[in-house]
């Protein structure tokens, strides 16, 4: 089985382009035979030759689950995955049925609004997958989740906006704040709505690596404070009371929505209880023998306001992870040196999966930005800060080759495609689906955040990290 984990989460081996390329193996237990010469087995690709009776044995195929991958401990600990294990395509029809869950705290809780929020990349996904528009796919979803159970179906379109309107104005800071104190490590400002990569840091560089992280939350968890903070509120229910459901491109995310940083100890929940991924919907409807096309259509819900038109996946300029790179560098060759028509002509590098753009200024480079997908890419940019050669400003960081869009868990191709043209269409296809707007973002900042440089908006769209000590790791990666 081919791993859908970034590389992040692989044990060994950067050979990670277009798909990581490390395979798990699942210990299977043989019963011997004793021998008096000592010889009992000789194990082949396919099974194994008992030499005491002279038979030939085959082993099974053994499927690798989460669980599998997390129980060996070598990325993540046993802590985290207990939390994963709750985030689960079985998990999710269950609260489907009995219209309860139980939190990461053990807390048996009733449901009154389940919710799910569709991210672009997955959409696409399965787009591809079904032979739909991406607008009918996200029809079909609706209409799908709906029949199971969902209450509500949104997209993370004002989520997407919070989050890059966040990551432009802390780059203006950090630049501003690395002008005055060029010995501090507020540049380069890396991206940070990866969980992939973001686990790797944790875990790997620690305290060196951390300080450069940009710490705007991801799209996923602001939709989760979104949807258990202001959307509850405005449905008369208790935040406890929304299970709400992530419709994401990778597993990593399932880390991201387990973690101490997402559970509100005031509002006693996470601000997401599940990710499903595109792989796990496919596998539901193959399980109901249906196709997504056979699901009826339905429209997804608007609640953040009206006059910001139809709801619905979009596209931003720029990468298919969410156009940071792009969207953050024409902010500030405006803010910073009054360029209002910066030109963004990007420079492959050693691959297509890492390159740079950059400004000039009265014949001098005043910004330079970069995207690193990948973690080959990713391991030569931390390799270059820990002996002071970055030359970039900021860094679009993911941990999978091409980003969101080949995340871990998007369908895979089918047989006689090959994962590069796979990866193709689906960038055709985002760069295809209507722009999106901010609108909604910048309402919402007066209506529920109390202003866009309140210590509220700086509470909720703000994370932390944390070091972990490599003592605390099973496996301790050597690159």
């Amino acid at each position: 089985m081919t791993s859908r984990f970034s590389g992040a989460l692989q044990l060994t081996d950067l050979d990670d382009f277009i798909t990581p390329s490390q395979e798990c193996i699942k210990p299977v237990k043989i019963e011997k035979t004793k021998s008096k010469t000592g010889a009992k087995i000789k194990i082949g690709e396919d099974g194994y030759f008992d030499l005491s009776s002279g038979r030939e044995q085959k082993l099974q195929k053994v499927e690798i689950t989460l669980a599998d991958c997390l129980a060996c401990s070598g990325c993540i600990t046993s802590a985290e995955s207990v939390l994963v294990t709750r985030q689960s395509q079985e998990e999710l029809l269950r609260v489907f049925s009995e219209r309860k869950y139980t939190d990461s705290k053990g807390v048996t809780k009733n449901v009154s609004l389940v919710v799910i929020s569709l991210s672009p990349q997955p959409v696409l996904s399965l787009a591809a997958r079904y032979k739909l528009s991406p607008e009918e796919a996200t029809s079909k979803l609706a209409g799908y989740f709906k029949s199971l159970g969902a209450d509500m179906v949104l997209d993370m379109t004002v989520a997407e906006d919070l989050s890059l309107l966040e990551a432009q104005q802390e780059f203006l800071q950090r630049y501003q704040d690395q002008q005055n104190d060029p010995t501090s490590k507020n540049l380069p400002m890396l991206a940070s709505s990866c969980p992939g990569w973001v686990c790797y840091a944790e875990k790997t560089h620690g305290s060196f690596i951390l300080p450069y992280i940009s710490t705007t939350k991801s799209p996923q968890q602001i939709m989760g404070s979104l949807v258990k903070q202001y959307l509850s509120k405005k449905k008369e229910v208790t935040p406890g009371e929304v299970y709400h459901v992530t419709f994401m491109p990778c597993y990593d995310k399932k880390l991201e929505a387990s973690r101490e940083d997402f559970y509100s100890e005031m509002l006693n929940c996470h601000d997401v209880d599940c990710v499903i991924t595109a792989i796990e919907v496919e596998q539901m409807l193959g399980n109901s023998n249906m196709s997504l096309s056979d699901a009826t259509e339905a429209a997804l819900e608007w609640p953040w306001g009206e006059g910001d038109g139809a709801a619905g996946v979009k596209g931003r300029a720029g990468s298919g992870s969410g156009g940071y790179a792009d969207s953050i560098f024409l902010h500030a060759a405006e803010q910073l040196f009054g360029e209002t028509n910066a030109q963004l002509v990007y420079k492959n590098l050693r691959n297509p999966d890492f390159r740079e753009v950059t400004l000039e200024k009265d014949g001098k480079e005043v910004l330079k930005f970069a995207i690193a997908n990948g973690f080959r890419n990713i391991q030569n940019l931390v390799q270059k800060l820990k002996r002071g050669k970055s030359p970039y400003h900021y860094v679009e960081v993911m941990a999978c080759p091409s980003g969101c869009l080949n995340g871990g868990a998007q369908s895979r191709p089918v047989s006689g495609e090959s994962g590069r043209a796979l990866v193709q269409q689906l960038e055709a296809l985002y760069a295809a689906l209507p722009r999106a707007t901010d609108r909604a973002a910048r309402r919402l900042y007066a209506e529920w955040l109390d202003g866009r440089d309140s210590d509220k908006a700086k509470a909720v769209l703000h994370t932390a990290y944390h070091a972990v000590e490599k003592a605390d790791i099973a496996l301790n990666i050597k690159w």
